[in-house]
This record gives C-alpha cells, structure tokens and sequence, in this order.
C-alpha cells in the first residue's frame, strides 16, 4: 500500500478529486493512504508564522527552513522519499510516476511564497520535482497530478490492468486515436481497420499512427525513440 504524506498550508484541500472516484474506491479499500501535515502547526510563535524575507533582499517571502524541518522531522522515518514542489526540480514524467510508484511512502511538500530556504533542501536530502515550464501559486495543484500519475501504477486501483499499458508514454509514444459506437457519427465512420476483426492489422495501424502523431506533436519523444529502436 502506498501511503502519501502531503505537508502544506491548507490541509482541507486533501484528499480534494482524489477521494472521488477510482481513487476514492481504492482509498476506501485501503489500497493507498493519504495524510496531511499542517506546517503552520511547527511554527515557533503564536502567529504561526512560516515565512520570512530573503537574505540579499528580493521580491516575495521564503518558508522558514526552521519550521519546515520541524514539520518533517516529527513525521518522516528515515529512509522515505521527500519531494519538493517546484519549477526548477526535475521534470516529472512517465517514468519518474513509474519509479516512484515502487515508494512505501511518499512525502510531498507544498511550497508557497517565492519557495523554501535551501539549506533545507540540502540537509533533509530533499528531490526537488517539477511538473512543468511554468509557476503556480502553490504545490497543491501540483500534488494532485504528482499523485494522479503515480497511483494509476498501484495494483488493484485500476479496474482494467492492461488499460495503463497502452497509454501514452509507455512505449516511448504518444497514443494511437481511439473510437467507439455509434459507428458513424455526423458523417464521419470509424476507420475500416478497426471493424476488420483482423488483429495484426489493427495493432499495426495503431502503431503507425502513434509514431506519426508523436513525430508530428513530440519530435523530442520522436527522437528519443528513434534510438530507442536503432539500439
């Protein structure tokens, strides 16, 4: 069982979509678990304060490293993985979701402000993960598709196992287009493979027509697989 560990400023935001759902079914089961540490709860004074100004002045406030690590130190046991939520951490992907996915427990932080002091980062051996080229007003949002990737993985959470194995990415593609009834909707029918029940062919235009999408919409995919094959 996976066991998310969510350390935020807003603790009501969780388990938010991930408790509807498939996800909500599989929380329920006691398939994964999901707890929230408040980190307004660690302060050190009766404001609750978390934030500070930055040494060497700039715009914008900073977590307090003080209080962060309070907050980690009285919740994570030695050996768990720490991700920190943020633009200049590693790009998640398809594989990282794999990867982590094998966790027991994953701890996520959920910056604010201008980000977190980085002597934290460095003493509690802290990941930092990014979700993309572009900022958001916290790592909540970022938790939840953090989360989203990774619990497609855990078995049993997903009524079809074999529905994650064509997914895009998986094989290094984007996905091939699908189709279902009505079998011709405003004009348009499904393709002619499709209805042949001829399976070599339908799995070869399904893959002709990923490489050609990834080719045309991912050319750095398209790259990374052309070597993938020639290797």
């Amino acid at each position: 069982m996976l066991e998310a560990r969510i350390f935020t400023l807003y603790p009501d935001f969780f388990p938010g979509y991930l408790g509807q759902g498939i996800f909500g079914k599989a929380l329920s089961e006691n398939k994964w678990k999901i707890d929230t540490v408040d980190i307004r709860e660690y302060a050190f004074d009766k404001h609750k304060t978390v934030d500070d100004t930055p040494y060497g002045g700039g715009e914008g406030m900073l977590m307090k490293a003080d209080v962060l690590a309070k907050s980690i130190d009285k919740n994570v046991k030695d050996g768990e993985k720490i991700i920190y939520l943020s633009p200049k951490g590693k790009l998640f992907n398809h594989q990282l979701a794999k990867q982590l996915s094998q966790e027991k427990t994953i701890n996520i932080i959920c910056g604010h402000f201008e980000g977190v002091d980085e002597r934290l980062l460095k003493t509690r051996n802290i990941e930092e993960v990014s979700i993309g080229d572009f900022v958001l007003s916290g790592g909540e949002g970022a938790s939840f598709v953090i989360l989203d990737a990774i619990l497609r993985f855990i078995p049993g959470i997903l009524g079809n196992t074999n529905s994650a194995k064509d997914e895009s990415f998986e094989n290094g593609l984007l996905e091939y287009p699908q189709f279902t009834k009505p079998q011709i909707w405003e004009e348009k029918s499904v393709p002619d493979v499709l209805l042949s029940g001829d399976h070599a062919k339908i799995k070869d235009w399904r893959l002709s027509q990923s490489e050609a999408i990834t080719r045309d919409r991912r050319p750095d995919l398209w790259q990374l697989y052309k070597k993938t094959k020639e290797n």
